[in-house]
């Protein structure tokens, strides 16, 4: 089917960031893939707080990718689905699994200020501008699984049945919270 736009208005996308977004949104849905299968793992584990937890925190992940989506489209430019690899599905142990949390996540942050740093030498004031919000989120990825890790940490496999218990009532309270939905 042919185009219906015939002519490139001005303040269409940038090409080199509608492509670099392009990854990021296979990178978040990449991530939302990875805490679905934690919950999985979690789940088959008895684990069901924790498989709570991961569920929600791969709805987030899904709604980073549309927020993505959404600024690719509202700039003129097209948002690309490319294949998402597998993650793993197998973890040793909680705190093996949030260890694998934290460092994508870093991951994860590296790949947003990489986008920060390829707005801002192009110029794109309101990518960069969209940015700030997920520069944002980012903090709050990392200090989550930081703070599990420190919990787990304090359990010993001995004698923390009970506190691997209450820790799981915990994670099992937390309640998904959509993003405030703003334009481009």
């Amino acid at each position: 089917m042919a185009s219906v736009r015939k002519t490139t208005p001005k303040g269409l996308m940038n090409p080199k960031l509608e492509a670099a977004i392009n990854e990021q949104i296979n990178a978040e849905l990449y991530s939302s893939y990875l805490y679905l299968s934690m919950s999985s793992w979690f789940d088959s584990t008895g684990l069901k707080g924790f498989a709570s937890w991961e569920r929600i925190q791969a709805m987030e992940e899904r709604d980073h990718a549309m927020k993505f989506f959404d600024h690719v489209c509202a700039r003129g430019g097209r948002a690309i689905m490319k294949a998402i690899p597998a993650p793993p599905s197998t973890w040793k142990s909680p705190q093996d699994a949030f260890e694998t949390q934290l460092e994508h996540e870093l991951k994860v942050t590296s790949l947003i200020n990489n986008l920060v740093d390829l707005a801002m030498a192009e110029k794109d004031h309101a990518t960069v501008n969209f940015l700030q919000w997920f520069v944002s989120e980012q903090v709050e990825e990392e200090e989550n699984a930081r703070n599990t890790l420190d919990q787990l940490s304090m359990i010993s496999q001995e004698k923390g049945v009970g506190l691997l218990y209450m820790l799981d009532k915990e994670m099992a309270t937390r309640v998904y919270t959509p993003p405030v939905t703003t334009t481009s």
